[in-house]
């Protein structure tokens, strides 16, 4: 589902999209290509933001490093002490032991970012990525809803 609108005098540009994540085991993944790859609207624009929305409870998303995957791993090592699984004041415990440690690596990350759009792409600094933050250990695909608005080039 693609939207686009576009104000009276014609420098405004409003679109949205729905990405999907491919599947990927828990931990922290880069995806800042994955999304801009979607979103090839971004490069029309001289300034705007882009706000990315994930659609799940068990899953997150982050800005961080994007050169060095210790990054990566430590935060994940670290999130599993915060949010040990079978913890024993767990009520949640249907869906399995890595539920509701999801659900709480999620609230602390967060589900949506707001990012700037600086000549045609996203204004991350030289060592930023976004990360798609995997809580679970065999989640399906991850649907996000980005919406894009900015002033147009030129």
């Amino acid at each position: 589902m693609k939207l686009s609108t576009v104000n009276q005098s014609g420098e405004m540009h409003w679109s949205q999209a729905n990405i999907t994540l491919q599947a990927r085991p828990a931990g922290f993944h880069l995806v800042t290509s994955e999304i801009t790859q979607a979103l090839p609207q971004l490069a029309e624009l001289e300034v705007g933001l882009v706000h990315l929305f994930l659609r799940h409870t068990s899953a997150s998303l982050a800005v961080n490093e994007n050169a060095d995957p210790d990054v990566r791993g430590d935060l994940e090592r670290h999130f599993d002490v915060l949010a040990p699984r079978n913890a024993p004041h767990y009520r949640h415990t249907l869906e399995g032991p890595d539920d509701m440690p999801a659900h709480i690596k999620s609230v602390l990350t967060g589900t949506e970012l707001t990012l700037p759009v600086t000549a045609g792409k996203l204004g991350l600094g030289t060592w930023q990525g976004v990360y798609l933050c995997e809580h679970r250990d065999h989640a399906g695909a991850r649907s996000l809803v980005a919406t894009v608005q900015g002033r147009f080039k030129g």
